[in-house]
C-alpha cells in the first residue's frame, strides 16, 4: 500500500502543478526586451534607363525598376514588426516624397500596393541628374529623421559636365543608409515606349544627349570644329557616344556614397538589402513586450501528459499483479494444490 500511496501523491502533485500552471497562463505575463528595428525612407529612380531589362533570373527577365520594387517588398518581409518604411521617387533632379515612414506589419498590404504601383510614367521630366537626386533624398531623410535607401542605376542624363560631380553641401554621414546600384555590368539598350506604355524600340545614338552642353564649355572647346564663342561654344558638330546604352555606374555611385557618408551595395551581387542596411546604420532599439503565457501553458500540458502516462503504467501494473492466495488456486491431475 505504500507504493500506491506514493503514486497517488505523484498524481496529486502533477494535477496541482497543471492547475497552477494553467492559472498562470490565464493570468499571463510579458517579457520586455530591446528589438532592433528599421526606420527608413526608400527612394526609387523612375527615369527612363531604369526600364532597361538586365535584371532577374534568368538575366533580362526583369527591368531595373521591377527588380528595385521586388527587392523593397522583400525588405519588408526581412525586417521585424514595428519597423517603419516611407516611400519616394526620383526623376530629373529632385526626390519627391510620396509618404513618410509608417509601421510595416500593420500597413503591409498598403505598402506593397504603393510600391507595386510605382511606374516610370510617374516621372515629370526625362532628365536624370543622379547626384542632385541623391542629395535631395538625403535632405528628405534628414527631415524625417530616417535612414535612407536610394535605388538607382547611376545613369546620368545628360552626362556629367566636364567639371564633374556637384559638391554635396550637407554633412557626410549625418544620414545613414545605402545607395543601391541597380542594373547589369554590360551595356544594354534602353527601351523606348510610346505614351501608352507600349515598347516601340530602343533609343538610338541621336535620341539621347551624348555630352553635357549646359553651362560653360570645356577648356578644349576652342579646338573643336565649327567653334564659335557666341554661336557654337561647344563646336558645330553633334557629339557622338554610347549614352543610348546603359549599365550600372558602379564607380560613380561609390563616389556619391562616399561623398554623402552612405554605404554602397550592388543589387546584382546581393540577395537582400536588409543585412546591408542594418550594418550601415546606427541601431534603433525599441522595447518590445512579448507575451510569454505559452510557457506555463505548455508546462501544464506536459504535466497532464505525464499524469496520463503514469495512469496508463499503473493500470497495466495492477492488472499483472498477483496477490497472495489462501484457497485452492489450481488443480493438477486431480490433486489439490494449496497456496503457501
Amino acid at each position: 500500500m505504500r507504493t500506491l500511496g506514493i503514486d497517488f501523491d505523484r498524481r496529486a502533485a502533477l494535477l496541482l502543478a497543471a492547475l497552477a500552471l494553467t492559472i498562470a497562463a490565464i493570468i499571463g505575463f510579458q517579457l520586455v526586451r530591446n528589438q532592433r528595428i528599421a526606420d527608413v525612407l526608400a527612394v526609387i529612380d523612375i527615369t527612363g534607363s531604369m526600364n532597361t531589362r538586365d535584371m532577374g533570373n534568368p538575366r533580362g527577365s526583369q527591368s531595373r525598376l521591377e527588380a528595385a520594387k521586388a527587392t523593397l517588398i522583400n525588405f519588408m518581409q526581412d525586417v521585424p514588426c514595428d519597423s517603419r518604411l516611407g516611400l519616394g521617387v526620383f526623376t530629373e533632379r529632385i526626390s519627391y516624397l510620396l509618404f513618410g515612414p509608417v509601421e510595416v506589419c500593420n500597413n503591409y498590404d498598403a505598402l506593397e500596393g504603393a510600391i507595386s504601383g510605382i511606374d516610370w510614367r510617374m516621372a515629370w521630366e526625362g532628365d536624370s541628374y543622379i547626384a542632385k537626386g541623391l542629395y535631395s533624398a538625403v535632405d528628405l531623410a534628414s527631415s524625417l529623421k530616417s535612414d535612407l535607401v536610394f535605388f538607382t542605376d547611376g545613369h546620368e542624363a545628360p552626362p556629367l559636365p566636364y567639371t564633374g560631380v556637384p559638391e554635396f553641401e550637407g554633412k557626410p554621414g549625418a544620414v545613414k543608409g545605402l545607395v543601391v546600384g541597380v542594373g547589369g555590368s554590360e551595356k544594354t539598350p534602353i527601351p523606348k515606349y510610346d505614351d501608352e506604355g507600349h515598347q516601340i524600340g530602343v533609343y538610338s545614338e541621336t535620341d539621347v544627349p551624348q555630352d553635357n552642353r549646359i553651362g560653360a564649355p570645356p577648356p578644349d572647346a576652342a579646338t573643336r570644329e565649327g567653334y564659335n564663342p557666341r554661336n557654337a561654344p561647344f563646336g558645330a558638330l553633334p557629339a557622338t557616344g554610347d549614352e543610348q546604352l546603359s549599365s550600372v555606374k558602379t564607380a560613380h555611385l561609390e563616389d556619391l556614397a562616399r561623398r554623402t557618408g552612405l554605404h554602397y551595395a550592388e543589387l546584382q551581387h546581393v540577395s537582400a538589402i536588409a543585412p546591408g542596411l542594418l550594418s550601415a546604420t546606427e541601431p534603433r532599439l525599441l522595447p518590445v513586450a512579448t507575451n510569454m503565457s505559452y510557457v506555463p501553458a505548455l508546462l501544464a500540458l506536459l504535466s497532464l501528459l505525464v499524469l496520463y502516462a503514469l495512469s496508463l503504467f499503473e493500470a497495466g501494473t495492477l492488472r499483472n499483479l498477483r496477490l497472495p492466495s489462501f484457497g485452492p488456486t489450481s488443480y493438477s491431475k486431480g490433486t489439490t494444490v494449496y497456496g503457501a
